[in-house]
Protein backbone atom coordinates (compact mmCIF):
# COMPACT_ATOMS: atom_id res chain seq x y z
CA UNK A 1 0.00 0.00 0.00
CA UNK A 2 1.40 3.60 -0.92
CA UNK A 3 2.79 5.22 1.81
CA UNK A 4 0.19 8.69 2.53
CA UNK A 5 2.73 11.23 2.32
CA UNK A 6 3.53 9.98 -1.45
CA UNK A 7 -0.18 9.65 -2.34
CA UNK A 8 -0.80 13.82 -1.01
CA UNK A 9 2.47 14.31 -3.33
CA UNK A 10 0.93 12.76 -5.86
CA UNK A 11 -2.77 14.50 -5.61
CA UNK A 12 -0.46 17.86 -5.37
CA UNK A 13 1.09 17.96 -8.50
CA UNK A 14 -2.70 16.28 -10.07
CA UNK A 15 -3.91 19.32 -8.72
CA UNK A 16 -1.04 21.55 -10.49
CA UNK A 17 -1.48 20.00 -13.97
CA UNK A 18 -5.29 20.68 -13.66
CA UNK A 19 -4.56 24.03 -12.75
CA UNK A 20 -2.47 24.34 -15.84
CA UNK A 21 -4.75 23.15 -18.27
CA UNK A 22 -7.50 25.12 -16.74
CA UNK A 23 -5.74 28.27 -17.48
CA UNK A 24 -4.57 27.53 -20.38
CA UNK A 25 -5.88 28.42 -23.93
CA UNK A 26 -3.36 25.67 -25.43
CA UNK A 27 -1.42 23.09 -24.93
CA UNK A 28 1.30 21.57 -27.37
CA UNK A 29 2.08 17.96 -26.53
CA UNK A 30 5.55 16.63 -28.14
CA UNK A 31 8.82 13.91 -27.71
CA UNK A 32 11.61 15.48 -26.75
CA UNK A 33 14.08 12.12 -27.30
CA UNK A 34 16.57 13.49 -29.43
CA UNK A 35 17.13 16.88 -28.42
CA UNK A 36 20.26 18.26 -27.15
CA UNK A 37 20.43 19.80 -23.44
CA UNK A 38 21.43 22.68 -25.40
CA UNK A 39 18.35 22.83 -28.13
CA UNK A 40 16.05 22.03 -25.15
CA UNK A 41 17.06 25.34 -22.83
CA UNK A 42 16.63 27.17 -25.99
CA UNK A 43 13.37 26.57 -26.74
CA UNK A 44 12.45 26.89 -23.05
CA UNK A 45 14.00 30.36 -22.87
CA UNK A 46 12.32 31.48 -26.27
CA UNK A 47 8.99 29.76 -24.79
CA UNK A 48 8.95 31.72 -21.55
CA UNK A 49 10.01 35.08 -23.43
CA UNK A 50 6.53 34.37 -24.96
CA UNK A 51 4.54 33.75 -21.80
CA UNK A 52 4.55 29.58 -22.77
CA UNK A 53 5.36 27.00 -20.12
CA UNK A 54 7.32 24.18 -20.94
CA UNK A 55 7.21 21.20 -18.78
CA UNK A 56 8.33 17.66 -18.80
CA UNK A 57 5.84 16.20 -16.62
CA UNK A 58 4.61 12.44 -16.36
CA UNK A 59 1.64 10.86 -18.36
CA UNK A 60 0.13 9.29 -15.40
CA UNK A 61 -0.41 12.46 -13.80
CA UNK A 62 -1.38 14.34 -16.91
CA UNK A 63 -3.96 11.37 -17.47
CA UNK A 64 -5.40 11.76 -14.32
CA UNK A 65 -5.37 15.19 -14.42
CA UNK A 66 -7.12 15.13 -18.11
CA UNK A 67 -9.55 12.16 -16.45
CA UNK A 68 -10.27 14.86 -13.26
CA UNK A 69 -11.34 17.99 -15.83
CA UNK A 70 -13.51 15.54 -17.68
CA UNK A 71 -10.81 16.33 -21.17
CA UNK A 72 -11.21 14.15 -24.15
CA UNK A 73 -10.41 10.58 -23.92
CA UNK A 74 -8.42 10.36 -27.02
CA UNK A 75 -5.77 12.63 -25.17
CA UNK A 76 -5.09 9.62 -23.50
CA UNK A 77 -3.57 7.88 -26.59
CA UNK A 78 -1.05 10.77 -26.95
CA UNK A 79 0.21 10.04 -23.54
CA UNK A 80 2.62 7.32 -24.88
CA UNK A 81 6.03 7.84 -24.55
CA UNK A 82 8.44 10.53 -23.01
CA UNK A 83 6.40 13.62 -23.41
CA UNK A 84 6.72 17.66 -23.05
CA UNK A 85 4.15 19.73 -22.91
CA UNK A 86 4.18 23.52 -23.90
CA UNK A 87 1.26 25.78 -21.83
CA UNK A 88 -0.07 28.94 -24.20
CA UNK A 89 -1.20 31.05 -21.17
CA UNK A 90 -1.72 34.11 -23.14
CA UNK A 91 -3.08 33.25 -26.90
CA UNK A 92 -4.54 29.42 -28.33
CA UNK A 93 -1.10 30.20 -31.27
CA UNK A 94 1.93 31.18 -29.63
CA UNK A 95 2.99 27.95 -28.15
CA UNK A 96 2.02 25.92 -30.99
CA UNK A 97 4.00 28.53 -33.86
CA UNK A 98 6.72 28.68 -30.84
CA UNK A 99 7.00 24.49 -30.97
CA UNK A 100 6.62 24.50 -34.71
CA UNK A 101 9.29 26.65 -35.56
CA UNK A 102 11.57 24.66 -33.73
CA UNK A 103 10.88 21.41 -34.74
CA UNK A 104 10.79 22.36 -38.31
CA UNK A 105 14.44 24.06 -37.69
CA UNK A 106 15.31 21.06 -34.92
CA UNK A 107 14.29 18.12 -37.23
CA UNK A 108 14.26 15.60 -34.36
CA UNK A 109 10.82 16.25 -32.86
CA UNK A 110 6.99 15.88 -33.43
CA UNK A 111 4.13 16.87 -31.87
CA UNK A 112 1.88 14.64 -30.41
CA UNK A 113 -1.47 16.22 -30.58
CA UNK A 114 -2.43 18.83 -27.99
CA UNK A 115 -5.66 20.34 -25.65
CA UNK A 116 -7.79 23.02 -26.49
CA UNK A 117 -11.02 23.96 -25.44
CA UNK A 118 -11.00 20.55 -22.90
CA UNK A 119 -10.64 18.23 -25.95
CA UNK A 120 -8.00 16.30 -27.34
CA UNK A 121 -6.60 17.81 -30.80
CA UNK A 122 -3.94 15.90 -33.30
CA UNK A 123 -1.21 16.93 -33.99
CA UNK A 124 -2.40 18.86 -37.78
CA UNK A 125 -4.56 21.12 -36.14
CA UNK A 126 -1.32 21.72 -34.17
CA UNK A 127 0.32 22.76 -37.95
CA UNK A 128 -2.77 24.80 -38.06
CA UNK A 129 -2.91 26.36 -35.75
CA UNK A 130 1.09 27.72 -35.78
CA UNK A 131 0.18 28.78 -39.70
CA UNK A 132 -2.31 31.23 -37.75
CA UNK A 133 -1.16 35.42 -36.92
CA UNK A 134 -0.58 35.61 -33.66
CA UNK A 135 -3.08 37.87 -31.50
CA UNK A 136 -0.54 40.65 -31.26
CA UNK A 137 -0.26 40.70 -35.30
CA UNK A 138 -3.92 40.47 -35.62
CA UNK A 139 -4.38 43.16 -33.41
CA UNK A 140 -2.27 45.08 -35.25
CA UNK A 141 -3.84 44.27 -38.71
CA UNK A 142 -7.40 45.98 -36.74
CA UNK A 143 -5.80 48.69 -35.69
CA UNK A 144 -4.10 49.65 -39.28
CA UNK A 145 -7.12 48.92 -41.09
CA UNK A 146 -9.14 50.68 -39.23
CA UNK A 147 -6.54 53.66 -39.19
CA UNK A 148 -7.15 53.75 -42.81
CA UNK A 149 -11.12 54.02 -42.52
CA UNK A 150 -11.06 56.60 -40.12
CA UNK A 151 -8.61 58.81 -42.40
CA UNK A 152 -11.22 57.90 -45.31
CA UNK A 153 -14.03 58.66 -43.70
CA UNK A 154 -12.22 62.30 -42.29
CA UNK A 155 -11.36 63.06 -45.92
CA UNK A 156 -14.87 62.65 -46.78
CA UNK A 157 -16.15 64.65 -43.57
CA UNK A 158 -13.90 67.08 -44.48
CA UNK A 159 -15.05 66.89 -48.42
CA UNK A 160 -18.98 67.14 -47.34
CA UNK A 161 -17.76 70.21 -45.08
CA UNK A 162 -16.48 72.20 -48.07
CA UNK A 163 -19.26 71.69 -50.46
CA UNK A 164 -21.65 72.52 -48.06
CA UNK A 165 -19.48 75.84 -46.99
CA UNK A 166 -19.36 76.35 -51.05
Amino acid sequence: MANASILAMKEQHVAEIKDRLTRAQSVVMFDYRGLTVDEVTALRVEMRKAGVEYIVLKNTMVERACRELNIDESVHAMLKGPSAFAFGYDDPVTAAKIYSDFANKAKKTEAKGGIMDNAAVDANVIKKLAALPTKDVLLTKILWSLKGSVRNLACALNAVKEQKEA
